[in-house]
This record gives C-alpha cells, sequence and structure tokens, in this order.
C-alpha cells in the first residue's frame, strides 16, 4: 500500500483532481465503505482530510471505526459536484495514528475537538480512480461514451501490470 503522498509523487495530477472533488466545499465530504464483521458492506458520509502528509479521517466510536479496528479495507467515493457527474474513489487499508504531535497537528488544522472520543486514521492506497464525464447533472443521459477513466494501482501491489491507465 502506499501513502497518499507516494501515490501523489506517482500520479500527481490524478491526486490533485481527487484531492480537488473531495475538497471541493473546503472542508473534505465522501462516503466511507468499510467491511462489517459478517463480511457485508457498510457506507456512512465522512469528512476526510487531505494534505501534504496523507489522507486522513477523525471517527468517533461508531460501527465504521469498528469495522476499521477490525478489519483496516475501505473505499472513499467522493461527494458528488452540484455541477457534473464527476467522481473519485480511493480504496485500500486504514491504519490508526498513534503518532501523538502528528495527531495534535492534524487535529488542529481539522478543528477536532480534544474532548471528543476520537481515533485519527491515515488511508493507505491500493488503488484510486478519477472519473470526468461530458455531460452534467440535468443534461443528457450518460453512456460510457461520454465518460473518461483515470485508475492508478499502486505498483507495489501488481506485478507487470502499470500503475495508471486511461480508459475511455
Amino acid at each position: 500500500m502506499a501513502t497518499w503522498t507516494e501515490f501523489a509523487t506517482s500520479a500527481p495530477e490524478l491526486a490533485e483532481a481527487i484531492r480537488g472533488l473531495v475538497h471541493q466545499f473546503g472542508q473534505g465530504f465522501g462516503y466511507l465503505a468499510t467491511v462489517r464483521d459478517d463480511g457485508g458492506p457498510r457506507v456512512h458520509p465522512v469528512s476526510p482530510l487531505i494534505t501534504h502528509d496523507g489522507l486522513f479521517c477523525f471517527l468517533i466510536d461508531s460501527p465504521k471505526r469498528r469495522d476499521l479496528d477490525r478489519d483496516g479495507r475501505y473505499a472513499l467515493h467522493s461527494f458528488p459536484p452540484e455541477d457534473c457527474d464527476d467522481e473519485a474513489y480511493v480504496a485500500g487499508r486504514a491504519v490508526p495514528v498513534a503518532d501523538p504531535d502528528r495527531r495534535a497537528r492534524l487535529a488542529h488544522q481539522s478543528r477536532a475537538a480534544a474532548s471528543v472520543d476520537w481515533q485519527l486514521y491515515e488511508f493507505l492506497v491500493d488503488a484510486a480512480m478519477l472519473a470526468r464525464r461530458d455531460t452534467g447533472v440535468g443534461g443528457p443521459a450518460i453512456d460510457q461514451e461520454s465518460a473518461h477513466f483515470t485508475i492508478w494501482r499502486d505498483p507495489a501491489s501488481l506485478t507487470a501490470a502499470p500503475s495508471i491507465r486511461e480508459v475511455q
């Protein structure tokens, strides 16, 4: 798994486009999918934070936090933009951040209240995807012909496949 910084170094334009969609309203917004203890999916809205240090999320004691503590696999999807049908997706493994200085710095940056029982997770990246569509909300029906996908896979998790590709 790559850190966000390693991913952004490998694919800077893709990383910036994903960061733009996640932080399109200033604060990060997205949907976090985790794996329930019965193996099923669980989806919750979250406020991820993308900085030069990485991709993070503060989570209070909740089912999604317990999911990540038990099975760190996640998928994060951007919140839908108001003016188009573009979307971003990142998947990998979430790990708790133990470094108190890093936790304090990111808590201050994102205004995470010290009085709340939260845990900070760093989201490591195995795959990232950006979809850009020629039609927007309210426009003609969307089909595969109008979509352009950019997909990145962590080269360390692949054997001989390319790490970034574009699909029309």
